[in-house]
């Protein structure tokens, strides 16, 4: 195994954003039952320490290869781009209105308690981070649009911040 291989070399899986889930999780499993610090046990104390860098990285990489959003990052970063640089923070201005009116959304529901209506937002931002998701596949993987994709990668990164603020406000409303 090479420890300087990227995330998608090392689960030997293609460099795509399109991923099976399922392939990602068995090379996953295969690859951390090898290297697995407690099959080191015995060993002297540099293969100690190997292994539980070996399995450090293992975990690393599947965290970031599973879940959309860091995954799309991730195949940025390997073409050289840092989407969450300070110098990339503008929206499109359609999208900043729409920003600005889901989370006056989530205060007004907050405020007046309204389980109902956050659940509704939390939908509809779900589904629009699935569509996200979907085009950033064809961005990443069909068009090697890798601009549209990083502007695409902040969009959802957006997406999941405000998702997490609604489900602060539900639990804050159940808990009092």
């Amino acid at each position: 195994m090479d420890f300087h291989a990227n995330h998608f070399r090392l689960f030997d899986l293609p460099t795509l954003f399109r991923l099976d889930a399922g392939e990602l999780e068995t090379a996953y499993r295969k690859l951390q039952n090898e290297v697995h610090p407690d099959r080191f046990a015995a060993a002297g104390e540099a293969e100690k320490r190997l292994s539980m860098q070996w399995a450090t990285k293992v975990n690393e990489a599947f965290q970031t290869l599973k879940k959309p959003l860091t995954r799309g990052a991730y195949l940025l970063q390997l073409q050289g781009m840092d989407v969450f640089s300070e110098k990339h923070t503008a929206f499109p201005p359609a999208f900043l209105m729409q920003q600005m009116e889901w989370r006056e959304a989530v205060g007004d529901a907050r405020q007046a308690r309204n389980t109902g209506a956050l659940d509704r937002l939390s939908r509809e931002l779900r589904d629009e981070t699935k569509r996200l998701e979907s085009e950033l596949a064809s961005q990443l993987d069909d068009m090697q649009d890798y601009e549209a994709a990083a502007a695409t990668v902040r969009k959802m990164k957006f997406m999941h911040k405000l998702i997490e603020e609604i489900g602060d406000a539900q639990e804050e409303i159940e808990t009092v």
